[in-house]
């Protein structure tokens, strides 16, 4: 999780797309600079699965402003072992993400 959130952070969609699930994984992001996003930071809140288990689940916070608005995102994210490394599947955002 923290390593998507840091190719987010430096716009590194090769990276993103790598780590995506194929099963999910869009054909492209198209993530700017001229989006107006500053990532101001992520929390990891809870992380479930390890070496051995085959699905996993992290949820987290992550700052940003967006157009000079704070923002949080607050998500869970289900991830799954594809050959042999964790690759994002999808997301649940939580309701009261502002």
């Amino acid at each position: 999780m923290r390593s998507r959130y840091t190719a987010y952070v430096l716009l590194n969609e090769p990276y993103l797309l790598a780590t995506w699930h194929s099963s999910t994984r869009p054909g492209e992001l198209g993530l700017s600079a001229e989006d107006d996003v500053s990532w101001l930071g992520l929390t990891v809140r809870r992380a479930r699965g390890g070496a051995h288990d085959r699905e996993g689940r992290v949820e987290f916070v992550a700052r940003c402003r967006v157009a000079g608005v704070r923002r949080d995102l607050t998500e869970s994210s289900t991830f799954v072992r594809e050959d042999g490394h964790w690759r994002y599947v999808a997301a649940e955002q939580d309701a009261g993400s502002r």
